[in-house]
């Protein structure tokens, strides 16, 4: 079964309990520090993309794992980041369905036209 925004966010919860006092804690204080190491840990994506290729990804079994576990980190740190700001799972999914729609009916081409022609 896949794992939802909730349960991410409930292991989040168990491991901030589980190392409190010793991580820095799921309290708005502390949000920026958990934004700060998502965005390393982003790094740490970008390096395997750029090093080995995204195409390792697809087809190399080792590239493949180590790719998964540093986007886990980020998805952790991530969520950390909403536990900090006590934003709920359902805040988010609304959020994000809502951003998606959005999307989804947005003329892309035609609002980036500009950026999207050729230069000659």
């Amino acid at each position: 079964m896949a794992m939802t925004i909730g349960d991410l966010m409930e292991i989040q919860k168990a491991l901030q309990e589980k190392y409190k006092g010793i991580w820095e804690g799921d309290h708005p204080d502390t949000a920026k520090a958990h934004l700060l190491y998502a965005v390393e840990e982003i790094g740490e994506v970008s390096a395997i993309l750029k090093k080995r290729g995204p195409q390792a990804v697809v087809a190399d079994e080792g590239v493949r794992a180590h790719f998964c576990e540093e986007m886990a980190d980020v998805f952790m740190y991530l969520c950390d980041v909403m536990l900090c700001c006590n934003v709920t799972a359902e805040e988010f999914e609304s959020a994000y369905r809502a951003k998606a729609d959005h999307n989804l009916k947005r003329d892309f081409v035609g609002e980036h036209a500009h950026y999207l022609k050729s230069e000659k």
